[in-house]
């Protein structure tokens, strides 16, 4: 036994180590919802232009361009005022801009100050030095929190077209249009959701308070440890100003591989007969599974989600992560208390008694 706690000791120092190099858990990349029932895409951008790309991210919450060629693209305000110049020197900002205070917040509440005028000559800050800038474009998203649009709440059981919206843009003396749609789509029933919650937690639980060897519980190490995996695989791209894509799946896989090496460690103490050791394994993991789950589990009650990867795995990923997270907290810490190991009889005793000389 001792000899297994020194190995934990060692498990869990490798996934403190890995976790302070992950940084915080986080919801995908900045943070941002991983779910969300409505959904906002560009269209169409007219006419087009080679080497300049718009998206929108975050279901709609944001939008991003991308400038790379030797022409600056001018975004307007609300009110036709200059707001941004994006080119290959990298971002300008028109402090004067309404736009700029209103875009600050999500739903627009940021006061404005005495300067903000749209009439006002521009006063540009460069707060960039990347092509690029994401910003809260208030068209491309539904401002009132908490209130559904009126023909959802009228009618919530199919998918409704929201608003068709029209970003202009300026490339040099060039007028142009970006397009998109918003949509809200019906979130899943909650019995497809909720069922394969409470199926996941109670055979991770049974397999420590109930199973007769740890066998089962270092099966389901295995099955968090691929889910964890997958989920780190398909985290989405991020937007092109907060960091690479390569370092963002880097960070996302490390608590991944600290999920992985656990569960390896768990299977093998399970085929061993190391019951105590593959319980205390089992709450790492369990741990470590929620720290991956938590931050999406809004992707288990929501239609549209965040993900490089298909959306219906996307959701099982996260119910594994959840679920299994939950209960091997519960079966670890049964199978610690229920497979006590004992230190082998010396020779000569049975169950340390003497044995009668024959």
């Amino acid at each position: 036994m001792r000899r297994g706690l020194g190995r934990l000791l060692a498990v869990l120092a490798a996934v403190v180590a890995l976790l302070a190099l992950a940084g915080p858990a986080s919801a995908h990349v900045g943070g941002g919802a991983a779910g969300s029932d409505f959904d906002a895409r560009v269209l169409q951008v007219s006419p087009q232009l080679p080497g300049v790309s718009v998206r929108s991210l975050q279901f709609g919450d944001e939008l991003e361009l991308v400038n790379t060629t030797d022409v600056e693209v001018h975004v307007p305000g609300y009110s036709g005022e200059p707001y941004l110049r994006i080119g290959r020197d990298g971002v300008w900002r028109n402090a004067n801009s309404p736009a700029t205070w209103i875009n600050l917040d999500r739903y627009g509440r940021t006061a404005l100050p005495p300067s903000a005028d749209a009439d006002a000559a521009p006063d540009w800050e460069q707060v960039s030095t990347q092509p690029a800038y994401v910003w809260h474009d208030h068209r491309t998203h539904w401002m009132s929190e908490g209130v559904l649009p009126p023909q959802v709440a009228a009618d919530p059981g199919r998918e409704h077209v929201v608003s068709e919206w029209v970003v202009p843009l300026r490339h040099g003396q060039t007028d142009v249009q970006v397009a998109g749609v918003l949509t809200w789509t019906p979130p899943p029933s909650p019995w497809v959701v909720w069922l394969p919650v409470a199926a996941l937690v109670l055979a991770a639980a049974a397999a420590g308070l109930l199973a007769r060897t740890p066998l089962a519980l270092g099966a389901l190490l295995g099955a968090g440890a691929l889910a964890a995996l997958w989920h780190a695989v398909a985290t989405p791209e991020p937007a092109v100003t907060v960091g690479s894509h390569a370092g963002a799946v880097v960070s996302a896989l490390l608590p991944a591989g600290a999920t992985l090496l656990c569960a390896v460690l768990g299977l093998r103490a399970a085929r061993r007969g190391r019951g105590a050791l593959t319980g205390l394994l089992a709450v790492v993991t369990g741990w470590l599974l929620l720290v991956q789950g938590l931050p999406d589990v809004d992707v288990l009650w929501s239609a549209n989600l965040l993900t490089a990867g298909p959306q219906p795995l996307a959701r099982v990923a996260v119910t594994v992560l959840v679920s299994l997270g939950v209960g091997l907290l519960v079966g670890g810490v049964a199978a610690v208390r229920r497979f006590r190991e004992t230190p082998a009889a010396p020779a000569g005793t049975a169950a340390g008694r003497p044995v009668p000389a024959a």
